[in-house]
């Protein structure tokens, strides 16, 4: 559907934001970062460790959720799963600065 091959980060970053388009994409995927980091957190801060799986299940259905319903495209992180993790953290911080 919207494989491309990227050789370098570099190369990626440009491919990342036009999947991430749209402005409710971009919400959705900070919301569920947001939401995956607090579950991490508590569930550290309260030794709940079997709630460390709920965190990237949480995040993950944000960002995929907003894949199939608003971009309706293939999350990039199917064919880059460590880059688009990365690349969800920039552009969470650059949409919460505004910059986005």
């Amino acid at each position: 559907m919207n494989k491309i091959v990227c050789n370098s980060y570099q190369e990626f970053w440009p491919y990342y934001l036009k999947l991430h388009s749209k402005r409710g994409t971009r919400l959705l995927h900070v919301a569920g970062l947001l939401l995956g980091l607090l579950i991490f957190g508590l569930s550290c801060f309260f030794l709940k460790f079997s709630y460390l799986l709920l965190a990237p299940i949480v995040g993950y259905t944000f960002a995929w959720v907003s894949h199939f319903f608003i971009e309706k495209n293939r999350p990039a992180a199917w064919q880059y799963p460590w880059w688009s993790f990365i690349a969800d953290f920039k552009m969470a911080s650059l949409v919460l600065r505004g910059k986005i």
